[in-house]
């Protein structure tokens, strides 16, 4: 492998590195929009999300590149996982957009009620998905194991939260804008834990070589070397 190769690579990670710190910022900036009610920052959210539609392009270019130089197995899992994660990353970053333009229509009506279970998610979510990061920059798939089984709790609070919206609409009708609106909050913040449990996934198989994905997360193989 060459040097001008290796540094190449070394800017792919860096620059997913680059953008997963925009991602996370969104979304923690759209959690803080919705409850503080700011909406100046809701719209700076949702116009910073082409800074991470960016990042993505440069990435899969990047990557594509690498890819013409027939790098070793371990080199291609390497920047194929990139282009995945960068994926998610974006993702998250449109969810990150979706609870800003949400948080907007709300600010328009008196509060619902305390938000208490919605910061508990968004926490939950962005825990995963830092722990999902670390375990890549840390080289560390056991700590990315541990990830998806966490997928669950985002998914039971999600479905407690919409029984409660919906008790609301259905006693109080006049609440059915602001409860569909922290419904589509409330998934897309299920959705980011589950961009979170992809990365966590694909952490595994950069490391391990073993694909993970629909499966119980079973304890780690022995694999073979590439």
């Amino acid at each position: 492998m060459t040097i001008h190769f290796e540094h190449e690579l070394i800017d792919l990670k860096e620059k997913l590195l680059t953008m997963a710190s925009h991602s996370e910022a969104a979304v923690n900036q759209a959690i803080k929009a919705l409850v503080e009610r700011d909406d100046e920052l809701a719209r700076r959210v949702m116009g910073d999300d082409v800074i991470v539609d960016q990042f993505e392009k440069e990435i899969d270019e990047l990557a594509i590149q690498l890819l013409s130089k027939a790098p070793l197995a371990t080199d291609l899992r390497m920047i194929t996982v990139a282009m995945k994660i960068s994926h998610d990353l974006e993702r998250v970053s449109d969810e990150a957009t979706t609870i800003a333009r949400r948080s907007l229509e709300l600010s328009l009506e008196p509060q619902l009620k305390p938000y208490v279970d919605i910061p508990r998610m968004a926490s939950m979510a962005l825990d995963m998905l830092k722990e999902a990061l670390d375990a890549f920059v840390k080289r560390d798939p056991a700590r990315a194991r541990a990830i998806p089984p966490r997928d669950k709790e985002v998914d039971v609070l999600n479905k407690q939260l919409h029984r409660e919206l919906s008790s609301y609409m259905v006693e109080r009708p006049s609440t059915i804008t602001r409860c569909l609106n922290l419904m589509v909050i409330s998934k897309s913040l299920e959705r980011i834990a589950d961009h979170a449990t992809n990365v966590a996934e694909e952490v595994v198989y950069l490391y391990e070589a073993q694909d993970i994905r629909h499966t119980a997360h079973a304890p780690a193989t022995t694999v073979a070397g590439s």
